[in-house]
């Protein structure tokens, strides 16, 4: 692995790992980054990562790292890379196990001082409407035809029956549903894994969180979203759980098979591949879009299950509880960027990061496409979240993207190892914030000390030219699975 002292400097927030670093390398590797959080790198696996993933045929650009990047399987988790659609791949390691794992901000009428009296009533109910924790179920349970109807509609099917309004899909990425998505691709495996677990929260980085809109950078957006200081907020990360994992491991494994059949060799095992045309990658493809699929129709049942919780603890004062956003990572698209001097359709891998679209763009949506596509960047229990906005020099940088959180600095075990779960607890307390858990080890793997500073991490995306600020939210409650 390269050490981090020895990336070429491009400007004050961008190193470059450049093709002469290795024989392989079809583009360099390219890393937002600071001084500050390079140090997290060092003796970390994941910079090597990226220069693996430069040696992938058909990639475009450069191989990409967001200022959150750590150890990933295959591409590190804060990677991006885009393929030329004729000769390049598809990588499963790219997108990740949790297919679409995103996160969604939801915002209430409520002042924190209407809360505060009831937050620990709220985060309760909260924790009971929505089942969380290693393998949770307790959701949905649905024969197989309707899965697939879950596979194919994603959050369109949920609001088809009667869990959400029209206008929640105005306010997600791709609004909801990922074409063209293939349940008949989806194992039987996956099918079954997922039938029980629609509407829950899962375990490790997964949380409900209420949060507080604690300031304001860029007001007139603010205004947009619906943001106002002194506001509850509440914001959720999920996926496609068990269902997401079964399909990444059905294809890893199918595609493993063809390269051996053909003899190919790569750098790394776990950048198993197939292209992109090819009859394994477009089955692929259509397997994980009916993955990103039960993702937001999750997400779409959490977002009733928080509606729910609010009208249990508040009865008639609660209000409506819409939509800010919902941003999917984990994810591959075909999207049309500027390459080389020309317009390409390429493949977009966006593997722990989002996208962060510039004004203009159609697939931002309208009432916010004056300004951008928001992009949402969690911290950790203790810290802050941000709400950003992407850039036009994003669309030239990073191909539209951005980091999806803080990164994690340590990995679950060490955390384990490091923090009691009565020390993270009462230090959370004692700021106000309350907790609950699916298990000790649920907060001790999260505890804030696990996490990269997000203030650095989003000082750098925007310097960059990635981002925007636009709010940040402070924590209030928090559900951790």
């Amino acid at each position: 692995m390269p050490n981090p002292l020895q990336l070429v400097p491009l400007d004050e927030f961008t190193y470059e790992i450049p093709r002469s670093e290795s024989d392989g390398m079809r583009v360099p590797g390219r890393l937002f980054s600071s001084p500050a959080l390079l140090g997290a790198v060092e003796g970390d696996p994941s910079l090597q990562q990226l220069k693996n993933v430069a040696t992938l045929e058909g990639i475009r650009g450069n191989a990409l790292a967001m200022p959150d990047i750590h150890f990933g399987y295959g591409f590190p988790v804060g990677g991006v890379a885009a393929f030329n659609t004729e000769e390049g791949v598809v990588s499963p390691g790219g997108i990740g196990y949790d297919i679409n794992c995103g996160v969604r901000l939801l915002r209430t009428s409520f002042t924190v001082e209407e809360v505060r009296p009831r937050l620990k009533a709220l985060v309760d109910a909260l924790y009971r409407e929505v089942p969380s924790g290693v393998g949770s179920k307790g959701g949905l349970h649905l024969p197989p035809n309707e899965v697939e109807e879950v596979l194919a509609g994603g959050s369109r099917w949920a609001v088809g029956r009667g869990l959400g309004s029209a206008d929640d899909l105005t306010f997600q990425e791709e609004e909801g549903r990922l074409a063209p998505a293939d349940p008949h691709a989806v194992s039987d495996a996956a099918k079954k894994r997922g039938a029980r677990q629609l509407g829950t929260l899962g375990s490790g980085n997964h949380f409900l969180e209420v949060q507080a809109v604690d300031e304001l950078f860029y007001p007139e957006f603010a205004e947009a979203l619906g943001l106002v200081t002194g506001n509850v907020v509440v914001m959720l990360h999920t996926g496609s759980r068990g269902l997401g994992h079964q399909v990444a491991t059905d294809y890893i494994q199918e595609m493993d098979r063809r390269l051996v059949a053909r003899g190919t060799t790569l750098v790394d095992r776990q950048l198993s591949c197939a292209p992109i045309a090819s009859p394994e990658g477009e089955r692929y493809l259509g397997a994980m879009a009916a993955g990103a699929n039960f993702a937001w129709a999750n997400r779409q049942l959490i977002t009733e299950g928080v509606r729910r919780a609010f009208r249990t603890v508040f009865a008639d004062e609660a209000g409506p509880i819409d939509i800010v956003y919902d941003i999917a990572h984990n994810i591959a698209k075909f999207e049309h960027h500027r390459v080389d001097g020309g317009t390409e359709r390429v493949l977009v891998h966006r593997k722990g990061a989002t996208r962060a679209f510039a004004a203009g763009r159609e697939e931002v949506p309208v009432p916010y496409r004056a300004f951008g596509q928001p992009v949402l960047i969690p911290g950790d229990m203790g810290t802050a979240s941000y709400v950003l906005v992407g850039l036009p020099t994003a669309m030239e940088r990073s191909f539209g993207s951005s980091c999806h959180g803080a990164g994690r600095l340590l990995s679950r075990h060490a955390a384990v190892r490091r923090f009691r779960y009565e020390a993270v607890t009462r230090d959370l307390a004692e700021r106000g914030i309350v907790v609950r858990a699916a298990s000790r080890e649920g907060v001790t793997e999260e505890a804030p000390g696990a996490y990269k500073d997000v203030e650095e991490v989003v000082r750098v995306a925007e310097g960059a030219g990635l981002t925007r600020r636009v709010a940040r939210l402070r924590p209030l409650g928090v559900v951790k699975g």
